[in-house]
């Protein structure tokens, strides 16, 4: 006699909110440390993530925001889809392991994807592990194809010896709100349609780090969206993560590292990475020349018909992970 199991199913999408962290961390730890293990990296194991940075990643999302429970109304997958202007993407998304290789994968992307769609984006895109083979096929079946690679730099520097900061927190009032204006203006210009103003407004109402600005002779020159806030519950602040920079040029990208490895001095933060597209060449070039030294790897991948535009002119970085 067999006995009895209870239909396997999957129900959503449905709204993910802030009272569902503790659920989403443990499908994310878990779905990634056994992700790790299938490729050989059995002693790894993924942390959870900082409470702020989910709070962070789901005011960004939105309705965008998406899970699915089973049928005894646990946490089974998620997928956060964020849009900034124009530019969608995904991340992160994962499924529980014992739930794999049963098409929620598959449902949780498509959701991502008509949403981002029906919001309008041009760009529709997400970040993977290049080593994983498995991925890449299983994104490539759903309509993405690979592009370039997002290489994660770190440079330790020293805590003294730089120049004051610019940074958006100390321009108060109006000049707050000229400044935010003139960031607007600047990734629109690289990059008609882009536009990061929610998360630059979202990091200083959660008090996750700051925006690092650099004036130049005709208005602003460049602007980085940084964070000081640990991904990981539990740490200590010891680096500052770029998720966001415009540079109207060679000579403003530099200005804006310079701005930053500040802010991060001034900070007591000894660490910054720095995620470069590799469509950048001269850029990476310029940042290994600095002292930046690689880190990690991630494979951007884009969905058919919602390619990643090349900037007009300058250089751009949209991190696509929280």
């Amino acid at each position: 006699m067999r006995a009895w199991l209870p239909e396997r199913q999957v129900y959503g999408p449905e709204p993910a909110g802030e009272r569902d962290t503790d659920a989403l961390n443990r499908v994310f730890a878990d779905a990634f440390t056994d992700r790790y293990r299938r490729d050989g990296l059995v002693g790894v194991r993924v942390p959870h993530l900082n409470p702020q940075v989910w709070r962070y990643a789901l005011l960004d999302a939105g309705a965008g925001a998406m899970l699915w429970r089973d049928e005894a109304g646990h946490v089974v997958a998620f997928n956060i889809a964020h849009r900034s202007g124009t530019e969608g993407w995904m991340g992160p998304l994962a499924v529980r392991p014992d739930r794999q290789g049963a098409g929620v994968g598959k449902a949780i992307v498509r959701a991502a994807v008509d949403w981002l769609i029906e919001q309008g984006v041009a760009t529709l895109g997400l970040e993977t592990m290049p080593r994983t083979v498995e991925n890449i096929g299983f994104y490539a079946r759903l309509g993405f194809a690979p592009g370039h690679l997002t290489v994660t730099l770190t440079n330790d520097i020293a805590t003294r010896g730089h120049a004051a900061p610019a940074l958006l927190s100390q321009r108060k009032g109006d000049a707050g709100g000229a400044a935010l204006a003139a960031a607007r203006r600047l990734v629109g210009t690289l990059s008609p349609g882009y536009d990061f103003t929610r998360e630059i407004t979202l990091t200083a109402e959660l008090g996750l780090g700051d925006t690092s600005l650099v004036d130049g002779d005709d208005g602003l020159a460049a602007v980085v969206l940084w964070h000081s806030t640990p991904l990981a519950e539990g740490r200590p602040k010891d680096e500052v993560r770029v998720l966001k920079l415009a540079a109207r040029d060679d000579r403003a990208f530099d200005a804006c590292i310079a701005a930053t490895e500040a802010a991060a001095a001034r900070a007591g933060i000894r660490r910054v990475a720095v995620r470069c597209q590799t469509r950048f060449e001269d850029t990476f070039r310029r940042l290994v020349a600095r002292g930046y030294r690689v880190r990690w790897t991630d494979l951007r991948m884009t969905y058919e018909g919602y390619g990643e535009p090349p900037p007009r002119r300058g250089v751009l970085f949209s991190n696509w992970e929280i």
